[in-house]
């Protein structure tokens, strides 16, 4: 084979970077074709340092079989590139290109933040495709990156578009690959694999995100865990069909060894567009992290505490009822329940699934949202005034997107439903919320009810998969998705009180599209504290604990059956937006008082837990969790350290404690209320009973001694910074 000729000098290369947090993005603009990507993660330095680098970091070689000139990586990546993994952009016009050649329709707009990072605008087009695109990259102070992609037709005929993803690099020191799995009851379950040759795609079809959603679709360096190593994330703020995926090809992404990305998962004929529409992708969420998963975290938790409308209140103690009465709704049984409650110290009583005509099973009624006369003839004032007179605010279940069969609205409007020959699941149901007439019929009611009771809180429940969901013929996935949004956006305009939780038979539907209009997620339909132990850990990937529903269960777990002590059921639900889900009414003396204590635990170290960082041990044994929130200044803290299964080791020796200040002292208090029975030894550690005070480069690099638990218990620690000796 003959030696291949040196590639052409580039010309002079011009870059731009935004910068946050210790993140950077850097972008060649030299034009005439859409930016390079040339680097994203952790921050390079000054800008003016890094043109003297400018050679260096876009020179990449070029192997033999390969193009004559060094592949690069833009925004939008595609086969006219030689990009031979998933492209940026997807679809067909009859009898016309599909490959877009972009060119840059003007100056790339950079623009700074006060608050640190910014934003840069990039408009481009391909006349002989007839397509314009709009990307604009906003890296916020938080140092997370977020892509917004709109694609304009400006040729005659349809365009059917396939894909409009978003897409990052990722060095060839990436080698490992986290997301999250799951099912119904048990949501959430981690699963890691090597980052191989090939595209590993995330991919839902379910119309809603899925208890199986990946939640964040993570690569990163050998053996990265929640406090070491090197991780890049990505997270599609959507809920409808979404893909995310991560890919590597045998001869890289350029300078890069693989790429991350995702997008809106679009099915055929679903999104068609004639001349002058636009498609408007969802929001592409970029994280990096140097720190392990919990900087990731951190970044995320960050962003979502900064939104203007972020819950500013304190998050209260909410005694839902579906667990301790299920579909019987006595008003003389109510009323106690609420009686209990409010002397326990509970905030916000929401009455489940039950209340509206014909439910007395959950087989019918969905879709008649009307309060049932037989069960309430006096309407759920009575119920509603005595919640009320307690000081507590009210809360109901209402589950608008879908409908049963057995309803007078299916038998009154068949056209309202989305695919009416789809199998049932739960006897459901979908309701087409696109329809204008249902939508309109569903917002008069939702809007009357929360009117008419005052209401402060609605649980907002998606109890089914949109299978083969269509809407005038064509899929409808992306239709019913928007009109849920629009639905949320205008009864929260007119009750601007509201609050909204976004509960889809547990946690199929987690996403920052839904937390856009919600003020927390119900994680799982699982109350089963062990089970809770892992779902609430892996939730909090993405979401704060303020945002995350934690419940007191039964003793008897009703999905799985297991006993649960009231005492680790407690420590589980501590660390969230707490609450009670079981039958208090018929609690005895003492259950009744510990659960008091609980609650005044939980409003103590409540302002700690809704805004201090997430941290998380990464423990060599599998069969315990330490876990906990640091205070951002690192004056507080409190940990959870949890046994869920028996372990090998006969002692747990000592446990580090991360996140803490490694300069100050801390007093270290237990804190868990009922307090824990501990295991099976002849002495516990004596700090237990001492309250010592230890310095934060003790806890953090040596540990702390920690008792024998048995399996489904736990210990809480509460610390304060102490002042130094002499200060």
């Amino acid at each position: 084979m003959s030696p291949r000729r040196a590639p052409a000098p580039r010309d002079p290369v011009e870059l731009v970077q935004l910068r946050a947090a210790g993140t950077a993005l850097v972008l060649d603009v030299s034009g005439p074709a859409l930016p390079r990507v040339v680097h994203w993660g952790s921050d390079l330095g000054d800008l003016r340092v890094l043109e003297g680098s400018a050679g260096v970091l876009v020179s990449g070689g070029v192997p033999r079989n390969s193009t004559d000139e060094p592949r690069v990586l833009t925004l939008l990546p595609g086969e006219l590139e030689a990009w031979s993994g998933a492209p940026g952009l997807a679809g067909h016009r009859a009898g016309t290109a599909t490959l877009p050649r972009w060119a840059l329709a003007g100056p790339v707009a950079v623009e700074d933040d006060p608050a640190g990072g910014g934003a840069l605008t990039v408009r481009a087009a391909d006349a002989a495709c007839g397509l314009e695109v709009s990307l604009r990259l906003t890296l916020g102070p938080t140092g997370l990156l977020t892509v917004d992609s709109t694609l304009t037709s400006t040729a005659e005929g349809t365009y059917d578009l396939a894909a409009l993803r978003a897409v990052m690099p990722l060095p060839p020191v990436a080698s490992e690959v986290l997301d999250l799995t799951g099912r119904w009851l048990r949501e959430r379950a981690p699963q890691r694999s090597p980052l191989l040759h090939g595209t590993r795609t995330r991919a839902s079809r379910r119309g809603r995100p899925g208890h199986d959603a990946p939640l964040l679709l993570a690569a990163g360096t050998a053996g990265f865990g929640f406090r070491s190593g090197e991780v890049w994330a990505v997270h599609v703020a959507w809920s409808g069909n979404h893909e995310h995926l991560v890919e590597r090809l045998p001869e890289g992404a350029g300078e890069h060894g693989a790429v991350l990305g995702g997008g809106e998962l679009l099915l055929p004929g679903e999104v068609r567009l004639r001349a002058g529409e636009s498609y408007t992708a969802p929001p592409v969420v970029f994280a990096h992290s140097d720190q392990g998963l919990d900087g990731v975290s951190a970044r995320f938790h960050r962003h979502l505490r900064a939104r203007p409308h972020h819950p500013a209140a304190p998050r209260p103690v909410v005694l839902n009822t579906w667990e301790a009465v299920y579909f019987d709704h006595d008003l003389d049984r109510l009323r106690h329940l609420a009686d209990v409650a409010a002397a326990i110290g509970v905030e916000r009583f929401v009455l489940d699934d039950g209340w509206f005509r014909g439910r007395r099973d959950d087989t019918a009624g969905l879709g008649d949202w009307f309060v049932d006369e037989d069960v309430w003839p006096r309407g759920l004032h009575p119920l509603v005034d005595h919640v009320r007179g307690l000081g507590m605010q009210v809360g109901l279940w209402v589950e608008p997107e879908m409908v049963n069969p057995d309803s007078d609205l299916a038998r009154d409007h068949p056209d309202w439903v989305l695919t009416p020959d789809a199998p049932l699941s739960r006897s459901q149901l979908v309701l087409d919320v696109a329809h204008p007439e249902a939508f309109a019929f569903v917002l008069e009611r939702l809007d009357a009810i929360v009117g008419e009771h005052r209401l402060d809180f609605l649980k907002w429940d998606h109890n089914r998969d949109l299978d083969a969901a269509l809407h005038g013929g064509r899929p409808g996935v992306r239709s019913q998705t928007l009109a849920l949004y629009r639905l949320l956006d205008e009864l929260r305009r007119r009750h601007p009180g509201l609050e909204v939780e976004s509960c889809a038979s547990g946690g199929g539907r987690v996403d920052l599209g839904i937390l856009e209009r919600t003020d927390r997620v119900w994680a799982s339909d699982c109350n089963d504290a062990v089970e809770r132990q892992e779902i609430q850990r892996w939730t909090t990937l993405l979401l704060p604990p303020e945002l995350l529903g934690t419940h007191v269960g039964p003793a008897v777990s009703h999905t799985t059956g297991r006993v649960g002590d009231l005492a680790f059921r407690c420590a589980t639900a501590l660390f969230g937006h707490a609450g009670l889900e079981c039958d208090i009414g018929a609690a005895g003396p003492e259950e009744v008082r510990q659960l008091t204590a609980w609650v005044a635990l939980h409003k103590e170290l409540r302002p700690l837990l809704h805004s201090g960082d997430v941290v998380r041990a990464d423990a060599p044994d599998d069969g315990s969790h330490l876990h906990g929130v640091v205070a951002a200044d690192g004056s507080e803290a409190v940990f959870a350290h949890v046994r869920l299964t028996t372990s090998p080791d006969a002692a747990p020796g000592r446990v580090r404690l991360p996140g803490l200040d490694p300069d100050r002292r801390y007093r270290v208090r237990r804190r868990d209320t009922p307090p824990t029975a501990l295991g099976p030894q002849v002495a516990a550690p004596g700090w237990l009973q001492e309250e010592p005070v230890v310095a934060g480069a003790v806890l953090g690099r040596a540990g702390l001694p920690m008792p024998v638990l048995a399996p489904a218990t736990a210990i809480v620690l509460h610390l304060r910074a102490e002042p130094l000796p002499g200060a």
